[in-house]
């Protein structure tokens, strides 16, 4: 059972970096045989590693017609970015008074990062890591597990990593580093209800960017 468990987290993360990387995308079907032979492995880690998947929300099971990709429509996008700055802006709101000077310095650590991209153009595919490590700077100081739980099951999990591949169709590399300078900015200043509307409005602008590439609920596993 141990041996089915690792294989099945490497194959989890490997079904992630072919989602990244486009070679699998929203809707489309994942079949089992398939990867069993091309991993040349057995299919019970496999079936392992798709259950947690559909767990996380990355991948959707339909009775008699098999596991898919999950595919979001454009107002699930939509929402699920409300729900993320809704949820992310009252954990930091409401432990911002636990920031220390240490955790100001891990967040402009990332945003120099951000920076020397925005300024190189180049290696854009480091943005989903930085990107993911600020927001998870900002959530590091609360103990509500349920709350980051719902929170990495809605935008910051299912949405940004499904529509990864469009972030540098609606943002350039120095969007994105002037989008987190304006958070780290009003972070600095400890004020509750500015925190509160600041990331609110982050990602209440990234949903709406991202909406249009929404699939329409008829077109939505199709190939099945």
């Amino acid at each position: 059972m141990t041996d089915i468990k690792t294989y099945s987290v490497q194959i989890s993360e490997y079904i992630k970096q072919a989602i990244l990387e486009g070679e699998l995308n929203p809707g489309d079907k994942v079949n089992e045989v398939h990867l069993a032979s091309k991993l040349s492995i057995s299919r019970a880690p496999i079936r392992e590693a798709l259950q947690m998947l559909v767990q996380d929300g990355l991948i959707v099971s339909i009775p008699q017609r098999g596991k898919f990709i999950a595919a979001l429509t454009a107002k699930e996008i939509q929402d699920s970015y409300f729900i993320g700055g809704v949820l992310e802006g009252a954990v930091v709101a409401s432990t911002i008074t636990e920031f220390t000077e240490e955790d100001f310095s891990k967040l402009r650590s990332v945003l120099d990062q951000m920076k020397y991209l925005a300024e190189n153009g180049e290696n854009r595919e480091q943005l989903a890591t930085l990107d993911n490590q600020f927001h998870d700077i900002l959530f590091s100081k609360t103990d509500n597990s349920l709350i980051v739980e719902l929170s990495r099951r809605s935008c910051r999990g299912v949405s940004k990593f499904l529509l990864f591949k469009y972030w540098r169709d609606i943002f350039t590399t120095k969007e994105v580093y002037q989008r987190h300078k304006v958070i780290v900015e009003v972070l600095q200043r400890k004020d509750p209800v500015a925190i509160e509307k600041c990331l609110r409005e982050h990602y209440i602008d990234a949903g709406r960017r991202m909406m249009r590439y929404g699939v329409d609920k008829s077109d939505i596993h199709k190939q099945a």
